[in-house]
């Protein structure tokens, strides 16, 4: 889905989670004074995450994330490696990327930064990735945001709040016209420039980033190399301005400065990962437009002459054009190369299975789990396989000690449920559609979900006192339409939707 299929909708939705946000106090504040931080008057780091929290719920519910768990995991492992040296571990990071081909990045309250599909393909390198990263992640760690609206604070908490909302909205992916509209609805054009990160900001975001870019053992050119991509792949005729470069402008200047400050640090010869590789292989692969699509797209070189990054993309597209025997081969052929990357595990696996051999298709998952035991992905592949083998069981076995392991993604939860539903454990299903809705906002359908599973026939006490704690717990979080909504809904009983 393209993020910018619904602007308007999007647009509304976060104008009204930050006005309603921005307007009422957080229900954990922390009543200690920060000296340093005169932000915190008009938006304290309990409200940033409040926002972050608010705006990542609708980005999911308009279903533009990529909900792939090989992509997901590579960009947070990248981000975090970087993320540990901007910060003194007081801020926590979420990384996610968004199916739309534009060239961007964002930064949100709270710490949840986005990477466009299209920025991750038009990089060059990992260094290049990286530097993007670490600039962003430098807006979070310096509160540009709270210190943006902190400048701005004679302005009414309403009209700072539909601004904020518009200029979210439009790092996000949403149109023009629907952003631009509600920044002249707010305050003009002159409150957008006060709003929008101003030059100080950006060069404060280069120049930290880019000490935590080298902490991190990333060539710092990495920075300056990918604004000077994007700048010069911009005409003003033929092309659309990348909306990175409209929320951070680049000029000549600031490359030639970021050139200059990388050259203070010690320079490092790096390669990149076999991770950045496929994770962009496998994006480029899944985003053509149809399978002939991607398979064109890496036939275009012969398999001799591909790195194995690119043979990895061409056995992807393979797969998506149900070529599976010619897929197999690939992945057969990778790893005979080269154990070590997960990837070419799972992608083997999945081809046998595709191709019904189901036993071969076993045996290279369960020795993929030997080597790699409690690897995201793996696990979610294997027990997405396992429903699939009718060895729900094991599949919600697997699952639940990631869960108790690894913080779980709302999909991860609903996976969970779908195999307890089909272990025949209708009680755990919904107890954990109910942590689902929860991760994803909707506390009265969780508490729905936990009152149908309490209406269920030969429920283990120790079951009911754990749902009904589980209940009265997020009852403290509700608002009173809320807790009158979850007196209005009856307890159905029903194991129907459990997936939904």
């Amino acid at each position: 889905m393209n993020f910018s299929q619904t602007p308007k909708l999007l647009l509304a939705v976060l104008t009204a989670a930050l006005v309603m946000l921005i307007g009422q106090p957080t229900t954990a504040e922390v009543n200690l004074p920060d000296m340093g931080s005169p932000a915190d008057a008009i938006l304290s780091k309990s409200d940033e995450a409040q926002i972050g929290r608010a705006i990542m719920r609708q980005i999911r519910a308009s279903g533009a994330l990529v909900e792939d768990p090989q992509i997901t995991e590579y960009i947070n492992e990248i981000g975090h490696r970087i993320s540990a040296h901007a910060n003194d571990g007081g801020q926590k990071f979420t990384f996610f990327v968004i199916d739309a081909p534009s060239i961007n990045a964002f930064a949100l309250p709270g710490g949840y930064i986005g990477v466009h599909m299209g920025l991750i393909e038009a990089s060059r390198s990992e260094d290049e990735l990286a530097g993007v990263l670490a600039h962003e992640i430098a807006h979070v760690t310096q509160r540009h945001i709270a210190r943006a609206i902190h400048a701005g604070q004679r302005q009414s908490i309403l009209s700072t709040a539909i601004m904020l909302g518009a200029i979210l909205a439009g790092a996000a992916g949403a149109g023009a016209d629907a952003v631009q509209g509600a920044i002249a609805v707010a305050q003009g054009t002159r409150m957008q420039q006060q709003i929008n990160f101003t030059r100080s900001n950006e060069y404060e975001a280069d120049r930290i980033g880019m000490e935590a870019l080298a902490a991190s053992g990333f060539d710092p050119e990495g920075m300056a190399s990918f604004f000077e991509v994007i700048s010069r792949s911009t005409r003003p005729v033929e092309a659309r301005t990348p909306e990175f470069l409209r929320s951070h402008p680049v000029t000549t200047a600031r490359i030639a400065e970021a050139r200059n400050r990388a050259r203070s640090y010690t320079r490092v010869l790096t390669e990149d990962t076999h991770n950045y590789g496929i994770a962009r292989a496998r994006l480029m692969a899944n985003a053509a437009d149809t399978p002939e699509d991607a398979v064109a797209l890496f036939e275009a070189q012969s398999y001799e002459q591909q790195s194995d990054a690119a043979r990895y993309g061409r056995a992807v597209a393979y797969q998506r054009a149900g070529r599976d025997l010619e897929a197999n081969q690939i992945f057969e052929d990778l790893l005979s190369r080269d154990h070590q990357v997960i990837a070419y595990h799972i992608g083997l696996a999945e081809a046998q299975l595709a191709l019904e051999r189901v036993r071969e298709s076993k045996l290279t998952f369960e020795h993929a789990i030997e080597l790699f035991p409690r690897n995201v992905p793996l696990v979610v592949h294997y027990a997405e396989a396992l429903l699939q083998f009718d060895q729900a069981e094991k599949a919600h076995d697997i699952l639940l000690d990631l869960l108790n392991n690894v913080p779980p993604t709302p999909e991860q939860i609903r996976l969970i449920a779908r195999a307890a539903i089909d272990a025949g454990d209708a009680a755990e299903a919904h107890y954990y559609m109910a942590e689902y809705r929860f991760m994803i906002g909707d506390l009265v359908g969780g508490v729905d979900f936990l009152q149908r599973a309490l209406n269920l026939p030969n429920l283990e006490e120790i079951q009911r006192i754990r749902y009904e704690a589980r209940i009265d717990f997020i009852q403290e979080f509700m608002s009173e339409e809320q807790l009158q909504q979850m007196q209005r809904n009856r307890p159905r009983g029903s194991v129907a939707g459990v997936t939904g």
